[in-house]
């Protein structure tokens, strides 16, 4: 099983909508986990949005990469274009992406569910990539 972590900023909105997505349609299949440069949490809007598409994220927690080795992951996949801030070891994995997705942050709801979906779609293709 591959083991995923998706990184952001702050662990509060993209990678946490990531991590919801890839538990449930990565379920038996990959390993997730989330985390930021610096932990942070969960912005009650990626609570809501991920409610409205039947998945509850209100048990994640915003995480520190500090708290975490790159050796224990196959697929580092950054959210926010942070991959230039990431120490080497992280982007050097077995497969590392920068999906660089806007950050919803102090935007309407519908910035959230516009990203939230964008997040969706990345995470399914990643998915398929691995069969």
């Amino acid at each position: 099983m591959k083991r995923v972590m998706f990184v952001c900023k702050k662990n509060s909105r993209r990678s946490q909508m990531a991590e919801g997505f890839a538990n449930v349609l990565g379920k038996d299949k990959i390993l997730v986990s989330s985390s930021g440069l610096e932990a942070s949490q969960i912005d009650p809007l990626v609570v809501e949005v991920m409610s409205e598409v039947g998945i509850d994220v209100r048990n994640q927690a915003s995480k520190s990469l500090k708290n975490f080795e790159p050796e224990d992951y196959d697929i580092v996949i950054s959210l926010c274009g942070c991959g230039v801030n990431l120490p080497q070891n992280w982007v050097l994995r077995e497969i590392f992406q920068d999906w660089q997705l806007d950050d919803p942050e102090g935007q309407p709801i519908d910035t959230f569910r516009r990203v939230r979906d964008e997040v969706k779609d990345r995470v399914t293709k990643l998915l398929k990539s691995l069969e």
